[in-house]
């Protein structure tokens, strides 16, 4: 074998390593609460000018399948300058779970949507927290099927998220999302946090009291990435992150290349808060990325065989989770992500190392 090949294959080999760890890590099983159990909850929502997408969540925040007076919903206006906080109004009125609030202060040196969400906790009044964001559609039982999860000695549970994927574009992100959310289930069931995210995730709310809130933490633009990892260090609870389609939460997908490059590269910023463990998971896959661009140039019959591994392992490592959450994930969709992952991987690092600036929901961090 050439030098070009050993490196594609030790790198291959780690990287294979790697991803049946995390599918046996988020293949963890964990106990349910009976309904009779089931603690307080508040969900949470931050929007800011999300008047396109404001009404279909708060519809499906409606139809939430939960004992009605364990359950508040607080819709949090971000300075919103769109006829967003309008929307919310109408719609609640004579709603009494739903709440409208609108964050008088900045706490701490929190920004966007971390003071957001850290003035709505202030007067959140459930057990548990859940989040999810204005451009999301819940399942009926996603409060119930979270909140199920939540034993005396668990602080945290994430959920996942997919996307809409009526064409390729918005498939590929679908699929990105539920790639990388295994990754980060099956990481953090085995003790080693390494990704979060803010549309889908929960935690007790005593928890988050005895870390000090979001105003305590460094301010971070991946703040549900950073609330995690606060968590995890205290070294007192469980953190977990199970797969279940009952806990589902369907996302829009980025509308065009510009918008997803700065959410990628807002996670990009992010990932950079990574622990030694979390950058040599990046390390292999990157590599094996590197040496199916090289391919072409480097060409070998077992660098081609090489390359072809690599997408077939991807393929089941997405499509197993895929069938747990009865999601479908056609070939085609797959080959355009396949193609997207890999390119979007090699370069985010010369995208997110010159400059951690990121514009988002018409802010600049």
């Amino acid at each position: 074998m050439t030098a070009f090949e050993i490196i594609f294959l030790i790198a291959l080999s780690l990287y294979f390593i790697n991803l049946v760890v995390f599918t046996i890590g988020a293949s963890k099983n964990y106990p349910k609460l009976p309904k009779e159990k089931l603690p307080t909850a508040t969900v949470i929502v931050a929007a800011r000018n999300e008047e396109k997408n404001i009404y279909e969540c708060l519809v499906s925040l409606d139809k939430l399948e939960y004992p009605e007076n364990k359950l508040e919903i607080i819709i949090v206006n971000d300075n919103s300058t769109d006829n967003t906080e309008k929307i919310i109004s109408d719609f609640i009125k004579d709603n009494p779970k739903f709440k409208l609030y609108v964050p008088e202060k900045i706490l701490g040196n929190l920004k966007g949507k971390a003071n957001a969400l850290a003035n709505a906790l202030k007067i959140a009044k459930g057990e548990i927290i859940l989040t999810t964001d204005a451009d999301c559609i819940v399942n009926p039982k996603w409060v119930e099927t979270i909140c199920s999860y939540y034993q005396d000695d668990v602080a945290f549970v994430g959920g996942f998220t997919t996307q809409e994927d009526k064409t390729a574009f918005q498939a590929m992100q679908a699929i990105d999302f539920v790639y990388l959310l295994t990754v980060a289930a099956g990481s953090l069931n085995l003790g080693k946090p390494l990704a979060a995210i803010g549309n889908n995730m929960s935690y007790r709310k005593s928890v988050y009291d005895e870390i000090g809130g979001y105003e305590n933490l460094p301010f971070s633009i991946t703040e549900d990435f950073r609330l995690l990892r606060s968590i995890h260090q205290l070294k007192k609870y469980k953190c977990i992150y199970p797969i279940d389609e009952n806990a589902l939460v369907v996302s829009k997908a980025c509308e065009n290349f510009k918008e997803l490059y700065w959410q990628r590269k807002r996670w990009g910023v992010g990932g950079k808060e990574s622990d030694l463990f979390g950058y040599l998971t990046m390390v292999w896959g990157y590599i094996s990325k590197v040496m199916i661009l090289l391919t072409p140039i480097f060409f070998s019959l077992n660098a081609f065989y090489l390359s072809l591994t690599k997408i077939v392992i991807d393929y089941f490592f997405a499509k197993n989770v895929f069938v747990k959450l009865k999601l479908k994930m056609k070939l085609f969709h797959f080959l355009v992500f396949e193609i997207y992952y890999t390119i979007y991987v090699i370069i985010l690092p010369f995208i997110v190392l010159p400059s951690k600036k990121v514009k988002w929901k018409g802010r600049t961090f």
